[in-house]
């Protein structure tokens, strides 16, 4: 109970001062993640603690369903319609280049892991997290187009990381055993029973929702009640069958659109609520794991840390922005604000929660943690300034476009 009454005082304190904060570049997962670091140190006794682990996977599992339900049920799919499109690019291009290149990494880094432990770690840290920048996809400084890029990629590559992910267990089993038994059944039931649940229950969910509401027989503070309950039908109904509830969850998103338009603005107010507690929570437990594993950290874990947060990000969205006309600020830009969050957590707790017992579980781990630590940190203090040598150096370009264009126009033809 200590842990809980820590988490609900500092909710609490930081609801008093969030807009004073919000304003500066203590972001509020630097804060609950430097507070979970913080805690144990001030109350030594919760070095003991052993309810972390459940209790951290049972609240970003509830946590990252209703993250991707939310992603997806407001996600504008007209805006990936043109696969010139900067989320198309970097959604498809930019996320399966940094998955190869992340796993690349590991293997060099990390020369024990098998081919398929790095590409669960490369699958893990491959979605970003909008959040721990969100000052930026807020900002009227950064264009327009660019911010919806870095949302909608940020909203749909957490979901799309799941199967990659879910993809390289069920290798990494079969590695291990040595036998090709089981695979395809685990894969149909995580990939495939999840799509379809996902489906059913999200076109069921939103017709429903959207005749009680065309019928005005549902009270309006029950349509955003009554949608928060899809997802989480969409997790219990995944674990009766052993189906992937993050799969189920996504489809849903997408598919209770097509009976509730008004789905994405519900989901919107929800997560700016209840579903900003649950992130905060996650974000709390995890500083407080941080620090009883802080002596396992190593310079392996650091490096490739560092290069996941640079090369493995930004070299692929360089190579998938390619022929866009945007400007080389633009690219690095776009390319450095790629944080690892939520998504990443919830991922690596998902990996461990089935019990693969491989080799490099141990390594996984540690790598996911320093590199979710660092950026949470390095993204959150450098959004702020970041966004303000962005700003100004857009509008150097742009002035010396416009002076470039009437010396033009002034020369004798």
């Amino acid at each position: 109970m200590t842990v809980i009454a820590i988490l609900l005082v500092l909710v609490f304190g930081y609801s008093l001062v969030s807009e004073r904060l919000e304003r500066t570049v203590l972001t509020a997962p630097i804060v609950f993640t430097a507070a979970g670091i913080l805690t144990p140190l001030l109350f030594p006794h919760l070095f003991e603690w052993r309810g972390d682990i459940e209790v951290l996977l049972q609240i970003a599992e509830i946590g990252l369903v209703l993250l991707l339900f939310t992603d997806a049920s407001r996600t504008d799919l007209g805006v990936l319609n043109n696969i010139r499109a900067l989320p198309t690019r970097l959604l498809s291009t930019g996320m399966l280049l940094t998955i190869v290149l992340g796993a690349l990494a590991a293997l060099v880094i990390f020369r024990h892991l098998s081919i398929w432990e790095a590409g669960i770690l490369a699958a893990i840290l491959a979605p970003t997290d909008a959040g721990l920048g969100q000052v930026i996809v807020n900002s009227p400084r950064v264009p327009m187009k660019i911010r919806q890029a870095l949302n909608v990629e940020a909203g749909l590559n957490d979901g799309l990381s799941v199967p990659f992910l879910l993809f390289f267990i069920a290798l990494g089993r079969t590695g291990a055993t040595g036998t090709q038994t089981g695979l395809a059944w685990f894969m149909l039931e995580q990939l495939g029973f999840g799509t379809l649940i996902g489906v059913g229950l999200g076109l069921v969910g939103g017709w429903s929702i959207g005749a009680a509401t065309r019928r005005k027989s549902i009270a309006p503070a029950f349509e955003q009640l009554g949608l928060v309950t899809v997802p989480l039908m969409c997790a219990v109904a995944s674990e009766a069958v052993h189906a992937s509830m993050f799969i189920a969850a996504f489809v849903a998103g997408l598919a209770v659109q097509g009976g509730f338009k008004e789905a994405g603005k519900h989901s919107v107010e929800f997560a700016e609520g209840w579903g900003q507690l649950l992130n905060l929570s996650i974000f709390f437990l995890f500083g407080l794991m941080a620090t009883r594993a802080w002596s396992q950290f190593t310079m392996a874990h650091v490096l490739y840390a560092v290069l996941s947060l640079t090369i493995v990000r930004m070299l692929p969205v360089a190579l998938a922005l390619m022929g866009s006309g945007l400007n080389r600020a633009t690219v690095l830009f776009m390319g450095w604000f790629g944080p690892r969050g939520l998504a990443s957590i919830v991922l690596g707790l998902v990996y461990l929660e089935k019990e693969t017992r491989q080799p490099g579980e141990s390594t996984i781990r540690l790598a996911v943690m320093v590199t979710v630590l660092m950026s949470i940190f390095a993204h959150g203090l450098s959004a702020l300034p970041g966004m303000s040598l962005y700003a100004t150096t857009l509008a150097k370009s742009n002035l010396m476009q416009r002076e470039h264009t009437l010396a033009g126009n002034d020369r004798p033809s």
